[in-house]
């Protein structure tokens, strides 16, 4: 093959493999990028001037406010858009908007009509807000036709339920959101991927707004301690059971980090709180059984534990040795009154025992051979091993739980979700995903089914500390086989309809509502202790009623939200959408696909011209600005399309030479 033909053949290979990326050659993906500023100097670049947080934390119920402030100091209208994070258990019920002496309540609405009722305001020259949720913990704030010289405030009201750690509370309140990247084209990627696409000011920019937060905490108990690892802090007991907490005088800026409060309370056996609301059309309640600050060995029941054990292809090499080393550990810490089994599943199961095995040496050892002689291999059907495990027979006054150890790849996890919320009452269900690459929708569904903690190692530096922390939160069920009954009420629309066992790291959490109360209505909570049973009834003359506690309202509806959107499973379903849409707009919450919008009537800004603007975020502290740049497509490396160019040069090249030497002849 001569010069010319190879040259023609390599052409053809590399423009029809570069075709696409020449068809796409302007292409943006949505990538981060740094603020710099614009060419009008009329126009407003940091409309957002000033945070105020609130927070007053009333028994487990966190009530939050934030303020936000926006000023137009520059010449022209403009409307503005901010990105930041919330908190995954927020429920956001309230939004108010207020221009000078002009108060809106925003409206909640389905998305897309909020949406739209938002861009007809905006067209029309009139202020307006809307208030969107981009992912679960990324909201978006836009206002509209702020005029020059205008001070806009915006109003959120949130409420949070504070579930305790290892008998630790934390209240954390987010401050920033960080950069993040898409592969999805910048012009076609749907309304809500498009907010990456954000401004980031560099590592060493002065920080272009205030914040500030401040914080009651009213315990109901005495309170042990209370720290903050984020920030420097005042701390002010009033009384033993309540306390003040805001940032120190002369503090560096606050918010470019999520702001930590820890504190603890004191008690030393089980305790049961009620919490009521009496509403217009719907009551609600919410108990909660509190485990000791200090746990004693005598105060463990009997415990099984099932470990069932991911031995598939993809757990092949790291997963699989990790896996190892934390059975060992796991296996060697209980105690001769205890009993475990294990199953090893693939493609298909394979047991141990057909029942529990008392935990002496000999068995543990036994058990500790039966795993160490897997290599990995075959698929994984996770659904069928969870049945057989739950099917084994159990001992009444034991807590049994299914450990189960995965990276996750499976189909149909919404299956998964269902066999564990089904045997909630019986079997308490532990997740520990191990992969390089876990499948986080399935070990976070079934935690949050499991009413647990999902625990993750991704990386064998992290294995040993992972394992260490998830011994400690499985070990210390203090209160199994537990049952809610109720006298001289009714109770209805209970969420979690089955409970599953106290643990030193978990207490119990159940909401719900209640009719046709009696002066002598209580609720009684039942099961089984180390010491034999246990039980604790509380009137509902102890519980605060009438227009108390409002929140409960909320967190009962984000509760069966948030269970409701571990089973949308793919792009679309629409049963489950409106279930979601039904609850944001019947309990006034910010959803997945509702959202708060406000519009002032007043029309200001007659032609509806105005400068967009997006809010410049700080990076967080620590994040360098290497974690902002080009995406990869933007790099100056030679791309297919620019070899394709320089092949059909040098091939005209040869052609001009060949001319050339004919015409000479």
């Amino acid at each position: 093959m001569d010069a010319v033909k190879l040259l023609w053949t390599i052409c053809a290979v590399v423009v029809i493999t570069a075709g696409p990326g020449l068809a796409n050659a302007d292409q943006q993906t949505l990538s981060p990028y740094f603020f710099v500023a614009g060419d009008e100097p009329s126009a407003e670049q940091f409309p957002l001037k000033d945070t105020k947080v609130e927070v007053t934390i009333s028994g487990v119920i966190a009530d939050v406010k934030v303020t936000q402030y926006y000023e137009n100091n520059g010449a022209a209208p403009i409307n503005g858009s901010y990105i930041f994070p919330g908190s995954t258990r927020a429920a956001v019920h309230g939004m108010k908007m207020r221009i000078g002496e002009r108060l809106i309540t925003a409206k909640i609405k389905e998305k897309e009509a909020a949406r739209q009722i938002f861009e007809a305001a905006k067209k029309a020259g009139k202020s307006a807000s809307l208030l969107a949720q981009k992912r679960p913990n990324v909201f978006s704030m836009e206002v509209a036709n702020i005029m020059p010289g205008d001070n806009l405030t915006v109003e959120l009201r949130y409420t949070e339920l504070l579930i305790p750690a290892e008998g630790v509370y934390e209240f954390v309140y987010p401050t920033v959101v960080g950069p993040r990247y898409s592969n999805l084209p910048a012009d076609t990627s749907a309304p809500d991927e498009r907010w990456v696409a954000n401004p980031y000011l560099r590592e060493d920019s002065e920080p272009r707004t205030d914040f500030s937060i401040t914080m009651a905490i009213n315990a109901g108990m005495d309170i042990a301690k209370v720290t903050s690892p984020s920030h420097d802090t005042t701390i002010t007991f009033d009384t033993a059971q309540r306390a003040r907490i805001e940032l120190a005088d002369g503090h560096e800026f606050g918010g470019d980090r999520d702001v930590i409060v820890r504190y603890q309370l004191a008690g030393a056996a089980i305790s049961t709180g009620l919490l009521l609301h009496q509403g217009e059309d719907e009551n609600f309640f919410l108990l909660m059984a509190q485990p000791p600050e200090r746990v004693t060995p005598e105060q463990i029941p009997p415990r099984e534990y099932i470990f069932v054990v991911d031995v598939s292809g993809s757990m092949h090499g790291f997963p699989l040795n990790t896996t190892k080393k934390l059975m060992q550990r796991l296996l060697g810490g209980l105690r001769a009154e205890d009993s475990f089994n294990v199953l090893l599943f693939a493609g298909t199961a394979n047991i141990l025992a057909p029942a529990s095995l008392p935990a002496t040496t000999t068995q543990i050892n036994r058990a500790i051979e039966f795993i160490n002689d897997q290599d990995g291999g075959g698929g994984t059907k996770l659904l069928t091993a969870m049945r057989r495990a739950m099917a084994l027979p159990r001992a009444e006054g034991v807590s049994r739980s299914l450990v189960i150890v995965t990276d996750g790849y499976i189909n149909g996890e919404r299956s998964v979700f269902e066999e564990v919320e089904k045997n909630l009452g019986h079997t308490n269900v532990f997740t520990f995903g191990i992969g390089s690459g876990v499948n986080r929708y399935l070990i976070e569904g079934m935690a949050r089914a499991g009413r647990g903690y999902p625990f993750v190692v991704t990386e064998p530096a992290q294995a040993p500390g992972t394992a260490a922390r998830f011994k400690e939160y499985i070990s210390t069920p203090l209160l199994t086989d537990i049952a809610l009954s109720s006298s001289g009420v009714e109770l209805y629309d209970v969420e979690p309809a089955a409970i599953a066992d106290l643990f030193a790291a978990r207490p119990i959490l159940v909401y719900g509502k209640w009719r046709g109360a009696t002066s002598e209505a209580t609720l009684t909570l039942t099961g089984a202790t180390a010491g034999g049973s246990y039980d604790s009834t509380v009137s509902f003359g102890d519980g605060p009623s009438g227009p108390d506690n409002p929140a409960l309202g909320y967190l009962w509806a984000r509760s069966r939200i948030a269970r409701i959107s571990d089973y949308i499973s793919g792009a679309h379903d629409d049963e489950l959408r409106r279930r979601i849409v039904s609850l944001g707009l019947t309990y006034n919450l910010l959803t997945k696909f509702t959202s708060f919008v406000a519009v002032d009537e007043i029309v200001r800004n007659p032609d509806g011209q105005a400068t967009d603007v997006k809010q410049p975020l700080p990076l967080p502290k620590g994040v360098s600005n290497l974690a902002v740049g080009k995406s990869i497509r933007n790099y100056s490396e030679p791309s297919l399309a620019h070899i394709a160019g320089m092949l059909l040069v040098a091939l005209g090249f040869v052609l001009l030479r060949r001319r050339s030497k004919v015409s000479m002849r």
